[in-house]
Formats: structure tokens, C-alpha cells, sequence
């Protein structure tokens, strides 16, 4: 493989060619790297990675030398091949959402109050990774503190998309999802705290997963929503997904919101050789499109022609599709904001310049240090969630509040399980629209929060939720659809998408 085909290539196309010595793990991490600082002097950089790691050839030759030495210990054993037991990917680099930990390296979530914070400790996600032999290439730009939906809200300047560099990569995981894209990572860790990965994915033309809530430790990752967040992953093909969910999920004790999902649904349920839908078990599948969200204002005409394509394919695989109604995903946006933005005050209450955050004038009386700090800290997009988030805790208003959108929320979660009771998927579009121009919205928080109509409603019922890319607008944009699954059955998410993208007309 030559330079370009490596970058253009997925994890799993990567895993093959190491395994039989087509390529080595430095020429990877070098091709990535070129194509990384190539766009870097361009005119108008994408601004997907904001570090590439300085010791990633470092690793890089570790892993090849680890597997050099055990194709020589199975040569002499008289056998062939140059897989690593218990190491599955060995040599494969990853890029990491710069609110993710990687021990000795910044994690500064694209906020200057924490420019100058190194990481202590890996997340326990890229600790598992690195445990299978992967090797962090680099970490990606993001909104502050995963707060925004375009990217653009973050110290170092925006993300930029790959498809059209004057529109926005989607948020808050853009960087990851464009360095994806972009040809400057195989595949790239992100977070969701309301469609924060899936709506990337559609922006960019990626697979975006966002598992259900706790099947993945949030250890490591600097919280925003503590009972929304949830770490995702951006890849190019089903079979990467299905790879590292399967050497990254399940219950640690570093997180207590981790859990042991079902055993016909753990750990080692979804593996590498994840095999699609046969024609046989997609008779025996129904699909649920909610009407409120088909239906909803300002879906532009492109995403419900692609959506209507993807609908009549079910149809031709026997999938029975059936429009349903569910009244309370009216509600979903107004209450992941109420709910977000609370968590999110109580969350950030810590970022205060003496446990977290930039130091400030120690002369100050400590009120007035606090408010100093932060003002200069946070942008405006986190203080005013902050703000809003503080209000609807305050002790006046949080039972008009906090506590009725808590309630609306567990009708959310209640009405999507009892519909999944009867059905074994949702489906709906991931965005009304298409990447739109940077600067549109991020002026007109109103405008920029309903870029999450679409994707809220699964957060808030911690649903299992993949973005599958399904064609482009007439002007060459991506358009993503949903698949949403019951807790915990990622398995069947992936395996009808896999079904889509093995089909001939994809």
C-alpha cells in the first residue's frame, strides 16, 4: 500500500495488511501524519487534530518490533502469520476527542482554562485500547467542553468540513469526525451528550455509534452531562465499530454507571466477524418511524428523499416498516437542555482556578477570584449554559423546572422502550439538514440547539444509536439516517447497518 491508500484506508483493511507484512505500523502512523501536516500549511487547514502526539512513532516501531518477534516465534513453531494474540489491534492508531484522557498528554476539552492541564491517567476506553495493541495518534479539536453542535465554539478555532471547507464538521466531536474524513485518522474516539457524535457522522459521511449509556466507562472523561454523556466512535466501515466495541465495552469499577449488560449482549457479543442480516431474520424485523420527527419543520427536501431511499431498501429486505407515534419526543429538545444545562452548572462548578482551571489574581477576595477565573475561562456558549443551568437548580424554580423536565424525561424513556417492546428499531434521519455554512448559527443558540431534534430523545432514554450515511444532497453533501435499538443490542444496530453497506447500490 502507497501513502494514499493508507490513509484512505479503514482499521480493519489496515489490521489485514499488518497481519500479513504488506505494511508496518510506522508507515501508517508516518501517512497519517504527512497528510496531517500538509493540511496544516493549506490556506484553510480543517482544524480536526489539534496535537499530533510527538511519540506516536515511537510506539509505532514497539508494535512492529512486538510483532516481528512473534512471526518469528510462529515461524519457528511452524506456523504461518503475524497476528499478536490477545493484541487484535496492534499497531493501529486512533485519534482521541480532546475531553478524553490520555495519560501525559493536554486535555484541555478546547477551553482556555485548562490549556495548561495534562491528563494524570489514560480513560479507561483508551486504556483498553492501548491494552489491544492501538496507539493514540493525536487528540481532536471540539466545542468547549462538548458543548455546541458545529465545532466552532472552541479556543482553537473551528473544525472545518472535508467535503466543503466553508461548512461546519458537525459538533461537538467535529474534530474527530474530520480528522476521520479527512484522511488524518483511521478512526477516532468521540463523546455524546446529545447527538454530539451522531451528527458529525452524518455532517462528514461516517459511521458514528453511540452506545447505550453505561455499556462504555466514562472514567476519563471530563463529565458535561453526567447521565447523558457516553463515549462514541467514528469509523468508515461497520467492521471497525464492531472492533473496538468489542475490546472496550463493559463494567469497570473506576465508573460506577458502568454495567454488566445482559450476557447474550456482553462484552465478546459483538465481535470483528460481525455478519449481516440474512435475508431469513430480516422477514422477521420491524422497523418504528416516529411521525413527529418525520414530519417535523425545516427537514430539508434532500433528507427525506435519501430517508424514503433507505425506507423503501428495508421494505425490499422484507423489514416491516410502520409509521408509529410517539408524543412525548415533542418535549425531547426543551428537556435535554433543561436536564444538560443542570448538570452541566453542577459539573463545571468544579473548574474554579484553585481545584481546576487557570490561576488568577491571588489577591483577590475569594468571590471576586471566582467570578475573575471563570469570566476569562469560559466562553460565552459555557457561561451562558451555566447560567441557564444555575437558574433551573436555583431553589425557587427548580420544581417548575429541573424537576418536571426529569419527569417528562422518564416518559421519553418509557414510551421509546414500550415501542421497542414492539419493535426492534427506530429509524429517522440523524439531521434536518445537511452541513450548514459556519457562522450560520453559532450567533443564534436557539437555531444552533434544534441541530439536535433529531438525536436528544435517545440520550435522554439511553438507547444504542448509529448514524449510517446513505447518499448526499444535490450538492454533494452527506446525508446520515438512524438506526436506534433497544438497550443494549448494539449487535442488531450494526448488523443491519452492515446489511446496508454490503448491499450493491451503497
Amino acid at each position: 500500500m502507497d501513502a494514499h491508500a493508507i490513509t484512505c484506508a479503514s482499521w480493519s483493511m489496515l489490521k489485514a495488511q499488518l497481519e500479513v507484512g504488506a505494511i508496518s505500523s510506522l508507515q501508517i502512523v508516518r501517512a497519517f501524519r504527512n497528510v496531517y501536516e500538509e493540511d496544516t500549511r493549506s490556506a484553510s487547514p480543517l482544524g480536526a487534530l489539534v496535537e499530533f502526539f510527538s511519540d506516536v512513532e515511537e510506539h509505532a516501531r514497539t508494535a512492529d518490533n512486538l510483532r516481528a518477534s512473534c512471526a518469528q516465534s510462529t515461524k519457528t513453531a511452524g506456523a504461518n502469520g503475524r497476528s499478536v494474540s490477545g493484541k487484535p489491534l496492534l499497531g493501529l492508531p486512533f485519534a482521541v476527542k480532546d475531553n478524553i484522557s490520555v495519560k501525559g498528554k493536554h486535555c484541555t476539552c478546547g477551553s482556555k482554562l485548562l490549556a495548561d492541564y495534562r491528563a494524570p491517567y489514560d480513560a479507561t476506553v483508551v486504556a483498553r485500547l492501548r491494552a489491544a495493541g492501538a496507539i493514540p495518534l493525536g487528540r481532536t479539536n471540539m466545542d468547549e467542553f462538548a458543548m455546541g453542535s458545529s465545532t466552532e465554539y472552541s479556543v482553537y478555532g473551528p473544525t472545518r468540513n472535508p467535503r466543503d471547507r466553508s461548512r461546519t464538521s458537525g459538533g461537538s466531536s467535529g474534530g474527530s469526525a474530520a480528522a476521520v474524513a479527512g484522511g488524518q485518522a483511521p478512526f477516532a474516539l468521540g463523546t455524546e451528550t446529545g447527538g454530539s457524535v451522531r451528527l458529525p457522522a452524518a455532517y462528514c459521511g461516517l459511521y458514528g455509534l453511540k452506545p447505550t449509556y453505561g455499556l462504555l466507562s466514562r472514567y476519563g472523561v471530563v463529565a458535561f452531562g453526567s447521565s447523558l454523556d457516553q463515549i462514541g466512535f467514528f469509523a468508515t466501515c461497520i467492521d471497525d465499530i464492531a472492533l473496538a466495541l468489542s475490546v472496550t465495552s463493559g463494567k469497570d469499577l473506576y465508573d460506577s454507571t458502568s454495567t454488566c449488560p445482559p450476557p447474550a449482549t456482553g462484552r465478546h457479543a459483538v465481535s470483528h466477524h460481525l455478519a449481516p442480516f440474512s435475508a431469513h431474520e430480516c422477514s422477521t424485523l420491524r422497523a418504528a418511524v416516529p411521525r413527529e420527527l418525520v414530519d417535523a419543520p425545516g427537514v430539508h427536501p434532500d433528507v427525506s428523499a435519501q430517508f424514503q431511499r433507505f425506507l423503501t431498501w428495508l421494505r425490499a429486505q422484507n423489514v416491516q416498516v410502520e409509521e408509529v407515534t410517539l408524543p412525548a419526543l415533542q418535549a425531547a429538545v426543551p428537556v435535554y437542555y433543561l436536564v444538560a444545562t443542570a448538570e452541566a452548572a453542577s459539573n463545571l462548578a468544579r473548574f474554579d482556578g484553585i481545584r481546576y482551571g487557570q490561576r488568577g489574581d491571588t489577591d483577590a477576595l475569594l468571590e471576586n477570584y471566582y467570578r475573575a477565573v471563570r469570566t476569562s475561562g469560559f466562553g460565552p456558549e459555557v457561561q451562558r449554559r451555566i447560567i441557564v443551568g444555575n437558574y433551573v437548580l436555583s431553589r425557587h424554580f427548580s420544581g417548575d423546572y429541573y424537576r418536571t423536565s426529569v419527569r417528562v424525561r422518564s416518559r421519553i424513556e418509557q414510551e421509546c422502550t414500550q415501542l421497542l417492546c414492539s419493535y426492534h428499531f427506530i429509524v429517522c434521519p440523524t439531521a434536518a439538514t445537511g452541513a450548514f455554512p459556519l457562522g450560520e448559527r453559532i450567533h443564534d443558540p436557539l437555531a444552533m440547539y434544534c441541530s439536535d431534534l433529531f438525536t436528544t430523545f435517545v440520550n435522554l432514554a439511553r438507547l444504542p444509536a448509529l448514524s449510517v450515511p446513505v447518499g448526499t444532497s444535490g450538492t454533494g453533501l452527506p446525508i446520515g439516517i438512524q438506526i436506534i435499538g433497544s438497550q443494549w443490542q448494539e449487535c442488531a444496530v450494526l448488523r443491519l447497518a452492515k446489511r446496508w453497506e454490503e448491499a450493491p447500490h451503497v
